[in-house]
């Protein structure tokens, strides 16, 4: 099976919440956003060791009694078309499952919710769904890509799991207005997160660094007006 696990946050109370996960990092990714903290394992996955399934396997079940399950983030995990034999591994061993994903994969995500192999998915809406904007935020040329975007989305809107859509909000990306247009675009759904920029992570285009990222104060003026469109809106 074409599944490498590069790391591994054991505990994490942050990632799914209301659940204890350990959070597994896949390697790659089919988008090269310019602000990504991940750029390492994007770019050099090779520098990372693969940690054996046998010793995952092992940590979450003797931990069984308190670990609710994974968050399985990237990279971009459904670039693995393995993906659902992996999931329905995890599941037979009584875990739950949360996917963060940026929704460029839309067979492989109806597969896993057809299938019940996946709880909980977050999916990363990096800009508001056009071209101009999406191409700079994600760092892409084809514009197949950003309609795959669109389809996962209407997917997940009309599913019947748990999810949340995220974007990461950057001063130089991001303008009142393309928060709210694409507030307007997922308008009724069930979760919108804005989540601060930080220039302290190593960022894959290093300029980014110094970018002074929006106050909290802005992000939370942000957040308030998204509630126009999705009324379960927050900020982190």
């Amino acid at each position: 099976m074409n599944i490498t696990i590069k790391q591994m946050i054991e505990t994490s109370l942050i990632d799914w919440e209301g659940k204890i996960v350990s959070t597994l990092y896949l390697p790659l990714c089919n988008f090269m956003c310019p602000f990504c903290y991940n750029g390492e394992l994007i770019l050099r996955p090779d520098n990372f060791k693969n940690i054996p399934q046998k010793e995952i396997d092992s940590y979450l079940l003797e931990r069984k009694d308190f670990i609710d399950g994974i968050c399985m983030s990237g990279g971009e995990p459904t670039l693995y078309p393995d993906l659902p034999v992996y999931f329905k591994g995890i599941k037979d061993k009584g875990f739950l499952i949360k996917l963060d994903t940026n929704g460029t994969n839309p067979k492989l995500l109806k597969n896993l919710l057809d299938f019940g192999l996946v709880d909980y998915i977050a999916l990363d809406i990096k800009s508001s769904l056009d071209f101009g904007n999406y191409s700079k935020a994600a760092g892409i040329i084809d514009k197949m890509m950003m309609e795959k975007v669109k389809n996962s989305i209407e997917l997940i809107i009309n599913s019947k799991i748990d999810y949340e859509f995220r974007t990461t909000v950057v001063p130089l990306l991001h303008s009142d207005e393309t928060i709210m247009e694409i507030a307007r675009y997922i308008a009724g759904a069930k979760k919108y997160v804005l989540q601060n920029f930080s220039p302290l992570e190593k960022t894959l285009d290093p300029s980014f660094q110094k970018i002074k990222p929006y106050s909290d104060e802005k992000i939370q003026n942000l957040s308030e007006k998204a509630k126009k469109y999705v009324p379960n809106c927050c900020w982190r």
